[in-house]
């Protein structure tokens, strides 16, 4: 059988609960819910990146891209996206920041499959977004 690994970049921090920012068993690989947070700073706590749903979503997507490096995958390994936004009217700037940071990869496959989802998340975070990937 093979093991599960955890996967926590050094940008990250522990998590305040009992799970993992990232998962690979075989060549799956599951990143759990990220938001955007700056990355870690010793003996500091988390901070977003700023107010703005642009520095959220920008840093949100490095963050889930350093859990994916972490497992050894890349944006061309990924299957499925969920993103949770907070507000309705964010939909179209988020979806406009997503496709450019996309660009911005260089991706050789097919995107991965999305959903957008509205919620409700600690005061000031305005995105989170998990990713589900495949390797080999």
């Amino acid at each position: 059988m093979t093991e599960k690994v955890a996967l926590t970049p050094k940008t990250h921090t522990t998590p305040p609960a009992k799970f993992s920012h990232g998962v690979r068993k075989g060549n799956i690989l599951q990143v759990a819910g990220q938001v955007g947070f700056l990355p870690a700073e010793e003996g500091k706590p988390p901070t977003p990146a700023g107010p703005t749903l642009r520095e959220q979503t920008l840093q949100t997507l490095a963050n889930v891209k350093a859990i994916l490096e972490e497992g050894g995958a890349g944006w061309d390994d990924v299957m499925m996206i969920r993103v949770y936004l907070t507000d309705v009217d964010h939909f179209a700037e988020m979806n406009d920041l997503y496709n450019e940071y996309l660009r911005g990869e260089n991706l050789t496959q097919v995107p991965p499959a999305r959903t957008t989802v509205y919620v409700g998340l600690p005061k000031g975070l305005l995105i989170e977004i998990d990713a589900l990937a495949v390797l080999g």
